[in-house]
């Protein structure tokens, strides 16, 4: 089977001689849920504006089912959806009028449509807020109107950065329940958090991002076998968490001390 998502060598970032990622490749397969993990400023939105379009690679490549965004942009939009960090929404739509729009841009069938919204509305506790705009959402709504929204178009390929920030712990439950359920019906997740104790145990693999490079990739169980090999410490029964600190930790020795505390 090959891969669904394919980032080859990808070398990238805002402004042309000063690229913020640096040669990173990893690919994604279909029903597989990959964490992109790393600290603030590693290249993780960064990496996930590249995979969206809304950034040109300066060298290397991105591919979703063997495909550029050059070569066929419609087929490479429709195949994924995106939850931003930060809830983007118009003030003045809807709960449902944000997810009928999603739906039609996908050109999803009303009937099933309809199917959808109501199994979304319930698994995320927003039914007696479907009618209500935008402006009045808490921020916690705002977020699960975003998730909604992408989930009711059940493509390929999710990309998600940041998705349990303004969830209350039911609604993170919610999430990785449905983010489970679509791995398990052949959807491919790429999810960034910082919150690894949560991603931890759905994840199949990870990528871990730092200064722009992949410093380590693999299963949680790979990525202590790495470190170890470089010479680092993480016994199978530590969390993912502990390993990542030792990994970055480990790296930024090698690099000056510490890098770990700058901008």
């Amino acid at each position: 089977m090959n891969p669904l998502l394919e980032v080859n060598q990808l070398t990238g970032g805002y402004s042309i001689g000063r690229p913020v990622l640096h040669d990173i490749s990893f690919t994604l397969e279909p029903g597989e849920m990959v964490g992109l993990i790393g600290l603030n400023g590693a290249g993780k939105s960064t990496t996930m504006k590249h995979i969206l379009g809304l950034l040109e690679p300066q060298a290397g490549q991105v591919r979703i089912g063997g495909k550029t965004l050059v070569q066929e942009p419609e087929q490479y939009r429709a195949s994924m959806a995106y939850v931003p960090e930060s809830p983007i929404l118009y003030d003045a739509l809807t709960v449902r009028e944000h997810l009928i729009w999603s739906a039609s841009a996908y050109s999803i069938e009303e009937s099933v449509f309809k199917e959808r919204l109501e199994h979304l509305a319930k698994l995320f506790h927003m039914t007696p807020h479907l009618d209500k705009a935008a402006q009045h959402l808490s921020k916690g709504m705002r977020q699960k109107t975003m998730l909604m929204s992408a989930f009711a178009v059940r493509p390929p390929l999710y990309v998600i950065d940041e998705p349990f920030l303004g969830l209350d712990p039911l609604g993170i439950r919610s999430l990785l329940t449905f983010m489970k359920r679509m791995k398990g019906e052949g959807a491919s997740l790429l999810v960034s958090s910082h919150i690894l104790s949560t991603i931890e145990d759905y994840c199949d693999r990870f990528v871990l991002l730092h200064q722009g490079r992949v410093l380590a990739s693999g299963t949680a169980d790979e990525l202590r076998e790495q470190l170890a090999a470089r010479g680092g410490s993480a016994a199978k029964s530590e969390r993912l968490e502990d390993v990542f600190y030792a990994w970055v930790g480990a790296n930024d020795e090698e690099d000056g001390g510490d890098l770990l505390w700058r901008d």
